[in-house]
């Protein structure tokens, strides 16, 4: 009896613990020194109201903005629910014909030369936020376009959303596609 006795009441005190203190002091600390990344790393949009997150990513198509890279979760485009890649290998038809596909729409809005790879394939988690510097510039042109604006002032916008290495040696430099659509927004229409 004595021995259920200390068994119900290290389940409580653990229970306690575990499942109340320890994540209640984790949640405050985190929203005093991390508030950003504690709520989900929302962005806020050209109007005030957030945007989504920084990083999953979102599903912009109109012409006037820059397009992420595709994603292959399940049910719909960028579904977080729903994170992971594809599972069709470099020589499945389904895949070869998803990228054909994707290269084809992109030659079609006037971007020649090699297309990234990050423009045409998904990434593992299919909810890549980011896209290589290179595949935002291929971009600028259209953006311009759609939005009345020079190409170089679009140049200039995404050459200052581009983030470098982590820790200077870690990844590559890369352009969030939330945040350069972001700013985009925020900039006054010519047209």
């Amino acid at each position: 009896m004595k021995e259920i006795k200390t068994g119900v009441m290290l389940f409580i005190v653990l229970s306690l613990l575990t499942g109340i203190v320890y994540p209640a002091v984790v949640t405050v600390l985190a929203q005093s020194i991390f508030p950003m990344q504690a709520a989900g790393s929302l962005q806020d949009g050209a109007d005030g109201r957030p945007a989504g997150s920084a990083l999953i990513g979102q599903p912009f198509s109109g012409p006037k903005y820059f397009w992420p890279r595709p994603s292959a979760t399940a049910d719909f485009p960028y579904n977080p629910m729903a994170s992971g890649g594809s599972n069709l290998g470099p020589t499945n038809k389904d895949l070869l014909r998803q990228v054909g596909d994707r290269i084809r729409a992109l030659r079609e809005t006037g971007i020649s030369g090699p297309i990234p790879a990050d423009m045409a394939m998904t990434s593992g988690s299919g909810l890549d936020p980011h896209i290589i510097p290179r595949a935002a510039l291929l971009q600028v042109p259209r953006v311009a376009r759609e939005r009345g604006l020079s190409e170089e002032e679009v140049r200039r916008i995404v050459q200052g959303h581009v983030e470098g290495r982590q820790l200077g040696f870690l990844g590559y430099e890369r352009v969030n596609v939330l945040r350069l659509n972001i700013a985009m927004d925020a900039m006054p229409a010519k047209k």
